[in-house]
């Protein structure tokens, strides 16, 4: 009876450990939040750059 407690009790740590395993979902959240963030700056430095052309374009009254 003490092996089938022990065996269990195995068992039982390895799902735990393969069910919470935090590190990984971690960077690959940081990851993806950084991808964002840079597109999200390059969409605005696009912007940013479309605007200054269009007040280069239109003559100073």
């Amino acid at each position: 009876m003490k092996k089938v407690n022990l065996f269990i009790a195995a068992l039982a740590m390895v799902a735990f450990v393969a069910c919470n395993n935090a590190a990984e979902q971690t960077s690959q959240e940081e990851t993806q939040t950084e991808e964002v963030a840079q597109e999200e700056a390059a969409e605005t430095a696009e912007a940013e750059q479309a605007a200054d052309e269009e007040q280069a374009e239109t003559p100073a009254e």
